[in-house]
């Protein structure tokens, strides 16, 4: 299930052999930079009347009629998604980018490239096979590229992955893969056992299929390192339970595990990037089925923390399950404690689809994920963690309930439930995310998707490299 680890999976090369150039051009810089070229290929850019627009393309042949080059019009800022369109469009053969950009920049070229070449066809008996390579800039850092890209694929292919090949044990093991690759530990705690050792929330919500709930908690780094904790959501199909969700309502909902994917693929490039931190991962991993051992509406649970929870609606079950690893996690006290969840359409209703919302309790976790946000262009936006409306989440036999009584402000109230069980002096942030492109952009394919994974990633490693100690 790991997605593979060399360069050609994923549309790159470092040989430059019968490579054929790319000439990147602005509308602004046209007339300057096609004078660069050789007659023909300037002539049949006139005759064709090339306009240099972004995502123009033209093929530029030389005085044989053969393929010289490739004009590609690129906006007047660069940015990652600007070649992500042409492998699937260019003929079969080796690229190089004509121009030098800054290695920060090439990167980023090199990245939305390979991620233009991606494809979920692994149930597709016909496959179409990328024929295109990107010949890898110069100066830029290919380990630190190919990881990004690897995760990245984990998101998508996790996310994509339907539920009947990936229930809670597959989803699981994917973390032992992860340890076992890089010298880490996995613990699997499936089923009673979740009762056994305190896990009774998680255990609540999964005891309704029939495919046991099961809980990884993975390690690694060394003991005396500064603690970084994980939490992802993993709710491998959700149907939303005795609440049922409609039909339309469940058609993408094997992306239910989207906090999780992200998680462990946020735990891939810290374990490949040898960052001196102790990592722990916790991923809750369940289906929220309807069967005669589900929970109804109405049902009380108990929870790790001691705290009851009276269920006000089933199909508010991602918030539950994370109630008990949140709780676990900061009891470790780690630096930053994040979790990242699909947790409510009402995100998706104040920011639309493609932009996570942002929670905290600590103001400097939270600018130093902004920042990362902006640096590398990968959106999230800060939502208040609104006292007042707590209002809505009590409940008159328990010590909350799971679903605000209000129809409004959903994101937040979710939010605010898992604070209950994080500490006034742990510093959290809790990433409320779509996961999932609802229509195909270049380089962004419809299906599963990583949002805020970059951003989390560069402040992690800003925070807790070497170069930061």
């Amino acid at each position: 299930m790991l997605p593979p680890t060399d360069l050609a999976a994923y549309a790159l090369t470092s040989s430059k052999a019968a490579a054929t150039p790319l000439h990147l051009l602005t509308k602004a810089q046209l007339g300057k930079e096609t004078a660069k070229l050789a007659v023909p290929a300037r002539n049949w850019l006139k005759a064709i009347g090339y306009a240099a627009s972004a995502g123009e393309t033209a093929l530029l042949p030389n005085a044989k009629g053969e393929l010289a080059g490739v004009a590609v019009g690129i906006p007047a800022t660069l940015d990652l998604w600007a070649l992500a369109h042409l492998p699937a469009t260019l003929p079969a053969g080796r690229y190089f980018i004509a121009q030098d950009y800054a290695p920060a920049l090439a990167e980023q070229l090199a990245l939305g490239w390979a991620l233009g070449s991606y494809r979920f066809d692994r149930y597709v008996s016909q496959k179409k096979k990328v024929t295109t390579q990107l010949v890898l800039p110069k100066g830029i850092d290919q380990a630190a590229l190919l990881r990004l890209v690897q995760a990245i694929t984990l998101v998508r292919d996790l996310v994509n992955e339907p539920a009947n090949t990936l229930g809670p044990d597959e989803l699981a093991e994917v973390g032992t893969q992860l340890a076992k690759r890089y010298g880490g530990t996995a613990k699997l705690i499936r089923g009673e056992a979740l009762l056994k050792q305190n896990y009774p929330a998680i255990h609540a919500i999964g005891a309704g299929s029939e495919r046991p709930p099961v809980l990884l908690d993975l390690r690694w780094g060394k003991p005396t390192d500064r603690k970084l904790t994980l939490v992802g959501k993993g709710v491998v199909f959700d149907t939303g339970g005795y609440d049922i969700k409609p039909s339309s309502g469940m058609l993408t909902m094997k992306k239910d595990m989207g906090g999780a994917a992200h998680m462990l693929a946020l735990a891939l490039m810290i374990m490949d990037a040898r960052l001196p931190v102790r990592l722990r991962l916790l991923v809750p991993a369940v289906e929220n089925s309807i069967s005669g051992h589900a929970l109804r509406p109405s049902d009380i649970i108990p929870t790790r923390s001691g705290q009851s929870v009276e269920i006000g609606n089933t199909d508010a079950e991602g918030r539950v399950i994370l109630c008990d690893c949140l709780y676990e996690a900061a009891q470790e006290q780690p630096e930053w404690l994040i979790d990242f969840a699909t947790l409510t359409g009402a995100r998706s209703v104040a920011l639309g689809t493609e932009i996570p919302a942002l929670f905290s309790n600590d103001d400097k976790l939270a600018t130093a994920l902004l920042q990362a946000s902006e640096a590398e262009r990968d959106p999230l936006w800060r939502l208040p963690l609104h006292q007042p409306y707590w209002r809505s989440m009590k409940s008159k036999i328990a010590d909350m309930n799971n679903a605000g009584s209000s129809g409004f402000g959903g994101a937040i109230t979710a939010a605010l439930f898992l604070q209950q069980f994080v500490p006034d002096h742990q510093a959290w942030a809790h990433v409320d995310l779509n996961a999932w492109n609802t229509s195909a952009q270049p380089g962004r394919p419809e299906g599963g998707e990583a949002m805020g994974l970059r951003a989390t990633y560069a402040a992690i490693y800003k925070r807790f490299s070497k170069s930061a100690a």
